[in-house]
């Protein structure tokens, strides 16, 4: 059976309060129940699991619903009594006389006051013993048939000894126990009774559960008052230990106030002659953190011997300031902690293809390093990567997703426009504000040993009378030396052998030798059209329409819709402006659903001018006749593929050459080749030597604004001269790149995947490829394969019998 309600006193001082001097009316005007004609009693019952109601005294109790709560409801509205059951196993669930003790008690309960959620409290009074005949379950609670006990009012001289040792005991109890009142002494002296007696000293010192249960079932005053008595001098002896073991702490607590008192009065002394040794206990803490952190052995004997120079200085000593600055960088370090890094392979992969469309080459090395990582945890040394691609095309990006792969924290800084060494390498100590590096800085903020470490723009450092960053950074990015790591101003070595350091730049060019030779290069060559669409799809589209509160049912993008914004509003390598316009779309479709317009709900062609505004950028298209005199070269840009017609008019001059559409020195000289070719085969293209001096050339790549540059269009500069000089077309359908020799050879060029897929994009149908660039069509998607016929030459002689008309 469940109890109802408990009873735990916050203090026993309230314990004796409550049973000895709160008295209320209404329980004395309640009668006990009248016994039947066999002399038994049947009351309500209620179960008492923590709590033990001796006879006249008071308790309060607190009730909640249940079979108590209804006994003792039932009992109020009837004016009658109940019957105390206290159980013999607080565990037990079982009904019937055996599960309680054979003696219990007949109480009164005094008026039920509401507290909350149903629960209530009351004050109970006990009335007289009673021997339990049956306990039955009646309805919502139990019934007791119980016989009374009466015990004898009168004392013999056994029993009046045994009361004059208990008032004794009790009197020396309260001397020694202030939460024992005195009027409780007073209280004990006008008792007559043996039986009351004892059962009110009980209910005052409040011993252990099971010793108020036997007190309770003990029927013979004389006996109660024995077992009593042996409580009250075990509780006597108990208060005098604590009494003796009181006064010993309070001695030694006044010995330690008038130390610590004297003490502050030796540091005010000290203050007051400017000798006050203010920091000690900060000192203290010093050397108790440099133990408990378990510094490295050279490291501790470094931080300890400057906390004696703290200890040994004056407070009015400006180094105090410094060397409190120097222990707190050493203290906030994370010499010790690391992170477990997740080596399943599987994981990574399915991190990496979530988060990144593309990127193939770089995926591959991260899933290579973890998989040699975890077939060789401990002596694989960590890759200094290096991401070189155009703004925009996911290198940043990448290096969070391989943080969140091998579930190691990202920390990261920008070294773009760093001129100062002392930003990589810290300031000395001896100058005034120094500070650690930014290295040193970033580790104390990734608060680990293995972080993965972005170093962004690493080519955009510059170099002034203050040093040379990039100077400094060889240290960091050498895997045989940045175990030691050196920072100015920690002046003791630091281990940076396991961070996974990245880099990431825009180019190669601004890259010093010495630090590109210790970095492994991993290009990002910029989205292809198809790339860019899908991640259009996968990535910006989604993301951009829950920043721009839609859904993904208020509007839908064709794939045609898609390729325009790629084609007519973007100009990039990357992804980045291709966001920027999905999400001024967004924003523009999220302005009309904020005032009730008309969305439509697929956005295509015809209506996206409408949203986005006329087209920005126009793009060359393949010739759609073909012409004497102009050739169609395939070229690659920082922002990817483009094709670039190259246009050649001959008239009557002095055998000048002009070429025009700011094109670099090399593509320059690529032009002076093809001319100076064309020259030595005259014969071979019928081609009259006099008419060299008698015509001049002009040379012209659209698109002027544009710089141009490299030498892939020489194979096209080639044949557009053979053609205007032999008056043969061009065939228009085809594009070609490739670098040309004075001797006709076509040499291999770089950006062949981005030519391929601009021819395609543009609408050409063949593409001419030095032979030696066949092996770069492997990056190449097969639908442009399939749909392009591939040409490998190795001489301009086989380009010009597929090129050109015959005549």
């Amino acid at each position: 059976m469940n109890p109802d309600f408990t009873y735990k006193p916050d203090h026993e001082s309230e314990e004796i309060s409550a049973a000895l001097y709160q008295r209320s009316e209404v329980l004395y005007q309640i009668p006990n129940t009248s016994p039947n004609a066999e002399g038994l009693i049947e009351c309500p019952g209620i179960i008492l699991n923590e709590i033990v109601v001796f006879p006249r005294l008071v308790s309060p109790i607190f009730i909640s619903p249940g079979i108590n709560f209804s006994a003792i409801k039932e009992a109020h509205d009837k004016s009658q009594t109940v019957i105390t059951l206290i159980p013999k196993n607080l565990k037990t669930k079982k009904e019937g006389k055996g599960s309680y003790l054979p003696v219990a008690v007949e109480a009164a309960i005094g008026q039920l006051i509401n507290i909350s959620e149903g629960n209530s409290s009351a004050l109970i009074q006990g009335r007289r013993r009673v021997e339990i005949i049956d306990v039955s379950f009646e309805g919502p609670y139990l019934r007791v048939l119980a016989k009374p006990v009466i015990e004898p009012a009168y004392a013999d001289r056994i029993t009046k000894a045994l009361m004059r040792t208990t008032r004794s005991l009790f009197e020396s109890c309260i001397q020694h126990d202030r939460s024992l009142p005195d009027e409780a002494n007073v209280f004990s002296l006008n008792i007559n009774e043996p039986g009351w007696l004892a059962d009110m000293v009980a209910t005052a010192i409040s011993p252990s559960l099971e010793n108020r249960k036997e007190l309770i079932s003990i029927l013979n005053p004389k006996e109660r008052l024995t077992f009593l008595n042996t409580l009250l001098a075990q509780e006597l002896d108990v208060l005098l230990l604590e009494e003796n073991i009181q006064t010993k702490v309070q001695k030694e607590v006044d010995k330690s106030q008038r130390e610590f008192y004297l003490r502050e009065q030796i540091k005010a002394i000290q203050v007051e002659l400017g000798e006050g040794d203010i920091w000690e206990q900060e000192i203290h803490n010093y050397r108790k953190k440099i133990k408990e952190i378990n510094l490295p052995k050279e490291i501790s004997f470094v931080a300890l011997k400057e906390v004696e120079k703290l200890s040994n200085g004056s407070s009015l000593s400006p180094e105090v300031g410094i060397i409190r600055n120097y222990l707190d960088c050493i203290l906030e370090l994370p010499w010790n902690r690391f992170t477990k890094d997740n080596l399943l392979v599987n994981h990574a992969s399915r991190i990496l293809k979530k988060n990144h469309f593309g990127l193939q080459k770089a995926k591959e090395r991260i899933l290579e390093y973890i998989a040699v990582k975890s077939l060789k945890p401990e002596k694989s040394k960590q890759p200094i990567l290096c991401f070189i691609g155009p703004p925009g095309t996911g290198k940043t990006s990448l290096g969070k997703s391989i943080a969140e792969a091998l579930g190691r924290k990202f920390v990261r800084i920008s070294l773009g426009g760093v001129r100062d060494e002392a930003e990589i390498r810290g300031h000395r100590r001896t100058y005034i504000g120094a500070l650690p590096g930014r290295v040193i800085q970033t580790m104390k903020r990734a608060e680990i040993m293995n972080p993965l470490f972005m170093l962004d723009e690493v080519d955009k450092i510059g170099t002034d009378f203050r040093g040379d960053p990039s100077a400094a950074l060889l240290e960091v990015l050498d895997p045989e030396q940045n175990y030691a790591f050196s920072d100015h101003y920690l002046e003791v070595p630091f281990d940076l052998s396991k961070v996974m350091f990245i880099t990431t730049a825009n180019s190669t060019e601004n890259i010093p030798a010495a630090l590109l030779d210790r970095m492994e290069v991993i290009e990002f060559p910029g989205y292809i059209e198809e790339e860019k669409l899908e991640i259009a799809r996968r990535f910006l589209i989604p993301k951009q329409k829950i920043e721009n509160g839609l859904s993904d049912e208020d509007f839908e993008l064709e794939s045609s819709a898609i390729i325009k914004i790629i084609r007519d509003y973007t100009f990039e390598a990357g992804v980045r402006n291709l966001e920027r316009e999905i999400g001024r779309l967004c924003r523009k479709i999220s302005r009309k659903k904020s005032e009730h317009k008309i969305i439509p709900k697929l956005i295509t062609i015809s209506n996206m001018s409408t949203i986005l505004g006329p087209s920005q950028y126009f793009t060359f298209e393949a010739e759609r006749e073909d012409e004497v005199g102009v050739g169609t070269a395939v070229a690659w840009t920082e922002n990817g593929g483009e094709i670039m017609p190259v246009e050649i008019l001959i008239f009557d001059g002095k055998g000048n050459m002009q070429i025009t559409g700011q094109v670099g020195e090399i593509m320059q000289e690529s032009a002076q080749a093809a001319l100076s070719y064309l020259k030595s085969r005259a014969k071979d293209f019928q081609i009259e030597n006099d008419v060299f001096e008698k015509m001049d050339i002009h040379i012209h790549i659209p698109e002027g604004a544009i710089p141009k540059d490299g030498p892939s269009a020489g194979v096209t500069i080639a044949t557009a001269l053979v053609s205007a000089f032999t008056k043969r077309k061009v065939h228009k359908e085809i594009g070609m790149t490739g670098e040309i020799t004075l001797r006709g050879k076509v040499l291999q060029v770089g950006g062949i995947r981005e030519k391929v897929l601009a021819a395609h994009r543009a609408g050409l149908k063949k593409v001419i490829l030095p032979k030696n660039n066949m092996k770069d069509l492997i990056d190449i998607p097969r639908k442009a394969i399939k749909e392009l016929t591939i040409i490998p030459v190795e001489h301009i002689d086989e380009i010009l019998k597929v090129a050109l008309y015959s005549k």
